[in-house]
């Protein structure tokens, strides 16, 4: 670097990682998956002096059983089949909402968010598919995954209000037990196998659809 370059501000360096943040939540498995997530939460919280912030969370997380010592993903192993990387990351999209990082593609109303939370159990208890998701309650506020149906995806929903916890729907397109792997898939929509509220008891915050039920990893012991 030349001697007289100048260094970046540290409004460009936050602008840089939050920007970060919000590409790697959106993408997990392209960018590293939840360490990376943990990288760029730690260099943003060192920039904003708030290095304690993360072990509020942390001690947070395990009063929710949402974190093992293999992190976040650790959580999921007995809720959902693999693969974990778009339910980990909305985990880490909840603490990001409450700091004021995430970046929303759309903003739920409170009433529409009041509408939603009210309707999930009961539309939940029967199977749906990702079509199904976006007719009923619309475009999700964040995307966490790819666009395309072969894959399984997280979609978030929540207001401008960082007080309400978010609202997550867990979508699955993997193989099924005792198949050949194929791609693609023999399903042109993944499926939905669990919506979940954000900040609650992890166990206690999933409602399964039928086939999520059927598909949740048999338990230890």
């Amino acid at each position: 670097m030349p001697a007289n370059a100048p260094l970046a501000s540290s409004e460009q360096i936050h602008t840089h990682l939050v920007t970060q943040l919000n590409d790697a939540l959106r993408r997990p498995g392209m960018w590293g998956g939840e360490l990376a997530i943990r990288l760029t939460l730690d260099h943003l919280l060192f920039v904003e002096r708030r290095q304690e912030a993360w072990g509020d969370e942390q001690r947070a997380l395990e009063q929710r059983k949402a974190w093992t010592p293999t992190g976040v993903k650790g959580a999921f192993e007995g809720a959902l089949p693999a693969d974990h990387g778009t339910s980990v990351a909305s985990v880490y999209a909840e603490f990001a909402h409450r700091q004021g990082w995430l970046k929303l593609d759309r903003v739920l109303s409170a009433d529409e968010y009041a509408t939603m939370l009210a309707a999930i159990d009961s539309w939940a208890s029967q199977d749906r598919v990702w079509a199904d998701v976006i007719s009923a309650f619309g475009a999700p506020s964040v995307l966490f995954g790819s666009t395309n149906p072969y894959y399984g995806k997280t979609l978030g929903y929540v207001t401008a209000d960082l007080s309400a916890p978010m609202l997550f729907f867990h979508l699955w397109n993997g193989t099924d037990p005792d198949t050949e792997p194929s791609w693609p898939p023999s399903r042109e929509h993944p499926l939905l196998l669990a919506v979940r509220r954000g900040d609650a008891p992890l166990d206690a915050s999933f409602t399964f659809t039928p086939e999520g039920l059927r598909r949740r990893p048999a338990q230890e012991g």
